[in-house]
C-alpha cells in the first residue's frame, strides 16, 4: 500500500489541490449563470464561445504556471521585482476583486442551500461562510482546502453529467457548432473568458504550487502538466452544464431570462429532472459557490505578502478576516448588487491583460528572475498575441460597464 506521506504522495496531493483550486475557482455561480443564459439565447452555438474561452485558458495558464514555477516567488512579488511598483497595482486589483467577487460567491452560497433544502438565502450565506471561516482556523488548513475543493469538484461534474443525461442534449449538433458556429456572439466569449480565467482565478492554482514548495526548473514539466490538468477539467465542466441546459432548451422549453430574480439554470435543472433536478441545482451551486468563497480569499490573501511578510497562521487569520469582511458586507445589502458586480467584472477583464502583460515581457526580456532559463518562445509568441486580445475585450467591457453605469 502506498505511502500517503511519500515524497511523491505530497507531489501527487499538491497538483491535484493546484488543479481543483484553478478549476473550482473558475467555477463559480456567475459562471454557472452565465452559462445558462448564453445557451438559452444561442442554443448549440454557445459551443463555439467554450470552445474558444478553454483555448485562451490554455495559454493564459500554461504561461502564468510555468512562469510563476521557474521565478519561485508569486505574481505581484515578481511583477514588483520586473517593474518596481507594478506588483502593487497588480495586489490591489486583485485583492479589490476578490473581495466584491466574494460577495457573490457567499450569496450563491444562500442561494444553493435554499434550491436544496428552503433554507433562507442569508442564513445559508452565513453558515457556509462560517464553514469556510473553519476550514481556514484548522491547524490542518491547506489540507483541508485541498480535499474540500477536489471532492466538491467531482461532485459538481457528477451531478452535472447525471443532469446532461437526463436532459439528452443533441451531442452532435453541439459539437458541430464548436467549430462551425451559426452565430459568433463576441459579448458571450468575453464574458465567460473574463469570469473563468480573470481576475484572482489566474493565479490561484499557481500559487498554491509555490505554497507546497513546487518552484524551480525541474519542477516546470510537471507543473505544465498540472497547468493542462486544470484546463481540461474546468473544459469538461464548462461544456457538461452547457450540454445539460442545451437538452432543455433543444427540447422547447422557453428559460425566462427577464427580471433581476430571473434564474435560468435552476430551470433548466427542474424541467430537466423535476424536484431532484431542482435539488441537484441547489447542491451543485452550492459546491460552485463555496469553492469559490474558499478560492477567492486564499488566492487574493497571497497578494497581501507583497506589501509584508506573512507566515502561514497570519495568512489564515488574513483569511478568515477577508471572508468575514466578505459575509458582512453581504449580510449589510442582503444581495449582490448589480453595479457592484459589473464593476467587479470590468476589474476581472483588466487584471487579466495587465498581469499577462507583464508575464510575457518577464518570459521575452526577464531571464534573470526565472533562474536564467530561456523560456519557450512558440508559447510566448501565443501568449502575446492572447495578451492583445484580453486587452481587447478588456477595454471593450470596460466601456460597456461605464454605458451601463450611467443609464
Amino acid at each position: 500500500m502506498p505511502d500517503p506521506t511519500s515524497p511523491n504522495a505530497v507531489t501527487r496531493g499538491a497538483f491535484l489541490g493546484a488543479i481543483f483550486l484553478m478549476a473550482t475557482s473558475a467555477i463559480g455561480p456567475g459562471f454557472i449563470t452565465q452559462t445558462a443564459t448564453f445557451t438559452a439565447k444561442l442554443g448549440a452555438a454557445f459551443a463555439f464561445a467554450i470552445l474558444v474561452s478553454v483555448l485562451v485558458d490554455f495559454v493564459v495558464q500554461l504561461n502564468i504556471w510555468r512562469i510563476t514555477v521557474l521565478t519561485g516567488r508569486r505574481a505581484a512579488e515578481t511583477a514588483n521585482a520586473a517593474i518596481p511598483g507594478a506588483g502593487y497595482l497588480l495586489a490591489v486589483l486583485v485583492i479589490f476583486g476578490g473581495l466584491v467577487f466574494n460577495i457573490g460567491n457567499i450569496a450563491g452560497t444562500g442561494l444553493g442551500l435554499n434550491a436544496l433544502i428552503g433554507l433562507d438565502p442569508k442564513i445559508g450565506g452565513a453558515l457556509s461562510a462560517l464553514v469556510a471561516i473553519g476550514i481556514f482556523l484548522s491547524s490542518r488548513a491547506g489540507l483541508l482546502v485541498d480535499r474540500l475543493i477536489i471532492v466538491l469538484g467531482f461532485v459538481m461534474i457528477g451531478l452535472t453529467v447525471f443532469v446532461a443525461l437526463v436532459s439528452n442534449p443533441p451531442v452532435g449538433e453541439a459539437l458541430r457548432q464548436s467549430v462551425i458556429p451559426a452565430t459568433i456572439d463576441f459579448a458571450a466569449i468575453t464574458t465567460i473568458i473574463g469570469g473563468t480565467v480573470g481576475g484572482y482565478i489566474t493565479y490561484a492554482g499557481a500559487h498554491r504550487l509555490l505554497d507546497k514548495g513546487l518552484a524551480g526548473e525541474a519542477n516546470l514539466a510537471a507543473a505544465s502538466r498540472a497547468a493542462l490538468s486544470g484546463i481540461a477539467v474546468t473544459g469538461v465542466m464548462r461544456f457538461v452544464l452547457f450540454l445539460a441546459i442545451l437538452g432543455v432548451v433543444a427540447s422547447g422549453v422557453t428559460l425566462d431570462l427577464s427580471g433581476k430574480a430571473a434564474n435560468p439554470a435552476a430551470q433548466a435543472f427542474l424541467a430537466a429532472a423535476g424536484d431532484l433536478g431542482l435539488r441537484v441545482f441547489g447542491l451543485v451551486l452550492w459546491a460552485a459557490a463555496i469553492t469559490s468563497v474558499v478560492g477567492a480569499a486564499y488566492t487574493s490573501v497571497s497578494f497581501f505578502t507583497v506589501f509584508r511578510s506573512m507566515d502561514d497562521r497570519a495568512r489564515n487569520i488574513a483569511t478568515v478576516a477577508f471572508i468575514a469582511v466578505s459575509l458582512v458586507i453581504y449580510l449589510g445589502l442582503g444581495t449582490a448588487p448589480a453595479a457592484l458586480l459589473v464593476f467587479a467584472g470590468g476589474f476581472n477583464g483588466l487584471i487579466l491583460p495587465i498581469g499577462l502583460s507583464l508575464f510575457i515581457y518577464i518570459g521575452f526580456a526577464r531571464s534573470d528572475l526565472m533562474g536564467g532559463h530561456r523560456y519557450n518562445r512558440p508559447l510566448l509568441i501565443l501568449g502575446a498575441l492572447t495578451c492583445a486580445l484580453t486587452w481587447y475585450m478588456g477595454v471593450k467591457s470596460v466601456g460597456t460597464i461605464f454605458a451601463f453605469l450611467g443609464t
